[in-house]
């Protein structure tokens, strides 16, 4: 069966616009918003993609690759791609769901992280709010490191695309930046370690999948200085501790969320203590069949 992957790229007028693609052909969806099209897949998820590929079918299309050159070309400074999320969007994070994450935050820990551990154990997930869509960047922009901070590190993580409904309409790439030394001095400085400017990237795209579990994908990380690789590591979403719809049940507990919501699933890689991103470090995470997240770094 062919997959549907959903784009929103910049066009030469400033604004933005999605396409779907199937195979190697897209089809420019006009009149098309991610969360008018959540609102109307609640109860119907796979006839709502099925309608994609159909209307996919029978139009104009053009080859994904020519789309992009094309765009890319003359004086055209703005990525192509812009992430795929919508500006009043949400986007939440799971936290300490892989064994790895678990370690890495106990020995961050000023005091021990006795607070980690028993959230690993817990029947209560940790979830919290990562960003508004409007503050999320894209394949190719820059992804930010507190200047406040002098421990960085990329978090890359498979992300879940839900409806108002809370079913699960597809997946996407995520980078959940977060400072270390910040999280590690105090449990509750949580929102300033995961939460500022140009801390969150999605994309390159949505794979558009109705699955009710993990679908079996592994997450790649490398991270680049001067062209240079620093560290690359890979995990299975295998070993994510808690099932995919216990943390959607969490996350739709006392919470509504009329345009759908996007929700980052925890990261297993976690560089060694000794390594911090620097600026023009160079993050690439890869999710196949999903495609390759890349971002620049900068200090905001």
């Amino acid at each position: 069966m062919s997959e549907v992957m959903l784009y929103r790229f910049n066009n030469r007028s400033g604004s933005f616009d999605w396409i779907a693609r199937v195979n190697d052909m897209v089809h420019y969806l006009r009149d098309f918003t991610l969360a008018g099209w959540l609102r109307s897949s609640v109860g119907r998820v796979d006839e709502a993609i099925e309608g994609l590929k159909r209307d996919s079918r029978e139009a104009t299309t053009v080859s994904f690759t020519r789309a992009f050159v094309n765009q890319s070309q003359g004086d055209y400074s703005a990525p192509p791609f812009a992430p795929p999320i919508e500006p009043e969007q949400e986007v939440w994070a799971a936290g300490v769901t892989y064994e790895r994450s678990r370690t890495a935050r106990q020995e961050e820990s000023a005091d021990g992280g006795d607070v980690y551990a028993r959230v690993y154990q817990a029947e209560r997930p940790e979830l919290f709010f990562k960003a508004i869509g409007r503050n999320v960047v894209g394949q190719s922009w820059n992804v930010g490191i507190r200047r406040d901070a002098h421990w960085n590190v990329p978090e890359p993580e498979l992300c879940v695309v839900i409806n108002p409904a809370l079913e699960v309409v597809g997946f996407t790439i995520g980078n959940d930046m977060s400072s270390r030394d910040i999280e590690g001095e105090n449990p509750l400085y949580l929102p300033q370690a995961k939460v500022y400017t140009a801390s969150c990237a999605l994309g390159p795209g949505i794979l558009l999948n109705s699955t009710r579990d993990f679908p079996a994908f592994d997450i790649q990380l490398k991270i680049q200085r001067n062209g240079i690789s620093l560290f690359e590591d890979d995990i299975s979403t295998a070993r994510i501790k808690r099932g995919l719809g216990e943390l959607i049940e969490y996350l739709g507990r006392c919470n509504q969320f009329p345009n759908g919501a996007f929700l980052l699933t925890g990261t297993g890689i976690v560089p060694p203590a000794e390594f911090s991103l620097a600026s023009g470090d160079v993050v690439s995470i890869t999710i196949e069949p999903i495609g390759t997240l890349t971002n620049t770094v900068k200090v905001v």
